[in-house]
């Protein structure tokens, strides 16, 4: 009886064959259903399982896959890659078209994947963490290909034999249609290998695959599942390789700014019930669960409640201190004629800078269509200055953009890369970008700076005039 493969809600199936027959690697790949009494795989286990088959002679019925060569498709645009783009390619291409490329934003990886699509010619779909890189890539391929685009998410439901989605819309549907594509594309690839995330990926079939991220590194439990489904990191080309060629010059200037005495006053009694409790219970935040042993702690102590909101009420002070905003507003009056990205930690600051400056802010809390005219309105200069507390860290796509102040953030270093990023894209007439990181002077926010900053983009690129000195406490 001859073996047959076929897709089956996110998995594939195998049946009518005998075990004895079936090669060692194709039995390492599947497990027993007791349901049907057949044998089922992950979707993303099929090129495995085919070519296991493949090199063990046995003759099979391929029912899995539901899609043909794009024998049409070819480029409506030119398209010269750079160096760096045609590395990436041939690095992925000689990685039997499965890889991660770890280049730095700004430096076209959105290029990268058009060169990956037309060379492969087959079915894709394209993941992407927010809406508005749906939008940006969906833009993107229908101007080099000259065709619809598909677009799954932002509450679109298009498919098409080039198509692009949320991840989380992926999630809801790969189960109906992992089977229809053979390139999947991950952008902005390391939030693949979230608990729930991963599952995208892990039901669709496509054999070939390419993760795109500007910060790849995770930790070895995410590594291994990045690896699993998308393939080796295949290239990785560093900020400073590029810059002055493809990405702006840079500098970054590093602000101490000093608490107000009354500020000063709350913080330090708002920390030391902070640090009392947490030094009492040998707490370090060096290990990955001593964050859910505080919360645990708070929640069972009888001064637990106290404690946590100490916590985030000295967080607040040094995140959103009055002369950070007043800092702000001198960098916004000193580069008044450049078009500047306010970063902050949280909501409640970005909304505060909004309201005292009369700037347009944009937070997971803004509507689809109100952050579509913020952006439009900022790529076209009539706004210069844009408040966002998370959300631009990814996603934003204005290379006139020249000037970053960062208010706050957390200690990542990804976060910390990827706003820099922003600011990174050439422009006619830019000639160096900007980055500006307040900082609360004598206050776990310095620390939380050394630790972001561990990245090779930081190396030489510090205006020496304003380091922030080595703080004991965190």
């Amino acid at each position: 009886m001859t073996p047959v493969l076929a897709f089956d809600a996110g998995s594939i199936t195998l049946s009518g064959a005998e075990l004895t027959g079936l090669p060692t690697e194709t039995l390492k790949l599947f497990s027993a259903d007791p349901r049907t009494g057949g044998l089922r795989a992950r979707g993303c286990d099929y090129a495995a399982a085919v070519m296991s088959m493949r090199l063990g002679g046995i003759k099979f019925i391929d029912q899995a896959r539901n899609y043909a060569p794009l024998t049409d498709l070819a480029l409506a645009k030119e398209l010269t890659p750079r160096p760096h783009q045609s590395e990436a390619f041939t690095a992925w291409r000689n990685a039997a078209c499965r890889g991660v490329a770890a280049l730095p934003t700004g430096s076209g990886k959105t290029i990268l994947a058009v060169i990956c699509i037309n060379y492969l010619k087959r079915p894709t779909i394209v993941l992407v963490p927010t809406i508005d890189l749906l939008c940006q890539w969906a833009e993107v391929l229908e101007h080099f290909f000259g065709r619809p685009i598909g677009m799954l998410g932002g509450g679109e439901r298009r498919i098409e034999p080039i198509t692009v989605s949320t991840y989380d819309s992926a999630l809801i549907n790969m189960e109906f249609l992992g089977d229809r594509f053979a390139f999947l594309v991950a952008d902005e690839c390391h939030h693949l290998p979230g608990a729930e995330t991963r599952l995208a990926a892990a039901m669709s079939i496509a054999p070939f695959r390419l993760g795109l991220s500007a910060t790849p590194e995770l930790p070895d439990d995410r590594a291994e599942v990045m690896t699993d489904l998308l393939g080796d990191i295949v290239c990785r080309i560093a900020i400073n390789e590029l810059e002055g060629k493809v990405l702006s010059p840079y500098v970054i200037h590093t602000v101490p700014v000093a608490l107000d005495p009354e500020e000063r006053e709350r913080y330090d009694r708002f920390r030391s019930v902070y640090t009392a409790f947490i030094r009492r219970h040998q707490l370090t935040f060096r290990n990955s669960g001593d964050w859910g042993r505080f919360i645990g702690l708070c929640a069972r102590s009888p001064e637990g409640g106290e404690v946590f909101q100490a916590y985030l009420e000295q967080k607040r002070i040094s995140r959103g201190g009055r002369a950070k905003l007043r800092k702000t507003w001198e960098l916004i009056t000193r580069h008044a004629d450049e078009q500047i990205i306010i970063f902050t930690a949280d909501n409640e600051t970005a909304y505060k800078i909004g309201r005292l400056f009369a700037l347009p802010v944009i937070t997971h809390r803004t509507k689809p269509s109100e952050r579509k005219r913020f952006l439009a309105l900022f790529r076209e200069h009539k706004y210069n200055v844009l408040v966002t507390s998370k959300v631009l860290n990814e996603g934003v796509d204005v290379p006139s953009v020249g000037v970053g102040v960062i208010l706050s953030g957390s200690a990542s270093v990804r976060e910390h890369v990827q706003r820099l990023g922003r600011i990174l894209r050439p422009a006619p007439g830019k000639r160096q970008a900007e980055l500006y990181e307040l900082i609360s002077e004598n206050t776990g926010e310095e620390s939380v700076s050394r630790r972001r900053r561990e990245h090779m983009a930081y190396e030489d690129h510090d205006d020496p005039a304003g380091e922030v000195e080595e703080d004991a406490s965190c």
